[in-house]
């Protein structure tokens, strides 16, 4: 078992769901020791006073990966557990995740995470790919999203199963936990993510390292999401600007994957007409030109040179 892990919890948004989840870490049976570290990330609703936990206030908003390096500075022990603030966990999530990732260090090690419905949110994934995008942005097969076919072909790894322990490609920044030195040793999170893909992108650096990715599929989390996310127009335009990072740093030219992404909105352009003359409550234009929008999102930044 790890013997002293700091837990990092970025907040933004409604605070009451950051506060539950502190209420069971300090309730947690047989865990290391531990420290509690929240990062609110300028939240328009701020984290209260706590005495619970260490409470770091960030004047400027920047996203997840830069609320955690924040709280990844002051921690004391050797390792962090980064945990997203919209967590439900069991009394003992803390000793069974440290027990499992004991052995396999150094690591970064992802429980096993289900959404509000008991269904899993595939934590273990493969390396994005530009086919993982198109497939996603496709509306005409949102229908098949709980089809096994469409878990592979946008990167989900089958094989990362309740039960199951195995090393992965990486795991989702829903909750990982990472050695310290590690984390530090390569400059921790990438900040020009605001969200999205910062967690594969540190994963890959690591891994550069020889820290793998571990899903431990033994230990489980329930996860609400999308309660410090904000809108949907910005969610995805900030979800393409990611991509396009990303494609920059480790991937095809960002060119392509702008063009995957810009075809795939042609096709949902289609698919959304086709619908609306059924009946549907569907706005294809105003769909259409929202995802154009994103995909102009500074996109200027990632065209090839």
């Amino acid at each position: 078992m790890i013997e002293t892990i700091s837990v990092v919890i970025p907040h933004y948004g409604d605070p009451k769901h950051a506060a539950a989840l502190v209420g069971q870490l300090t309730s947690q049976i047989g865990a290391p020791a531990l420290e509690v570290i929240v990062v609110d990330d300028a939240s328009p609703r701020p984290y209260p006073k706590d005495e619970r936990v260490k409470l770091i206030r960030r004047v400027h908003n920047g996203g997840f990966g830069a609320a955690v390096n924040s709280g990844v500075a002051q921690a004391r022990h050797s390792h962090v557990l980064v945990l997203n603030s919209d967590l439900t966990i069991g009394p003992t999530f803390v000793a069974d995740l440290s027990a499992v990732a004991g052995p396999f260090q150094p690591a970064v090690v992802g429980p096993m995470v289900v959404g509000h419905d008991g269904a899993s949110q595939w934590p273990g994934r493969k390396f994005p790919r530009t086919s993982h995008y198109f497939i996603e942005w496709l509306t005409i097969l949102a229908r098949y999203k709980d089809k096994r076919w469409h878990h592979t072909a946008i990167g989900h790894d089958l094989h990362c199963v309740e039960g199951v322990t195995q090393p992965v490609d990486w795991v989702t920044g829903v909750a990982m936990l990472i050695p310290v030195d590690a984390f530090r040793a390569v400059g921790g999170f990438d900040e020009r993510f605001h969200m999205n893909c910062e967690e594969v992108d540190l994963q890959r650096r690591l891994r550069a390292r020889e820290v793998r990715s571990i899903f431990a599929g033994g230990v489980t989390l329930r996860h609400i999401g999308g309660a410090s996310s904000g809108d949907h127009r910005r969610r995805v335009r900030r979800l393409v600007e990611s991509r396009l990072r990303y494609a920059e740093k480790w991937q095809e030219r960002p060119s392509v994957v702008r063009l995957a992404i810009a075809v795939a909105s042609v096709l949902n352009l289609a698919t959304n007409a086709s619908r609306r003359m059924l009946g549907r409550t569907v706005a294809p234009l105003a769909t259409f030109r929202m995802e154009l929008a994103a995909l102009n999102f500074n996109a200027s930044k990632y065209l090839d040179r």
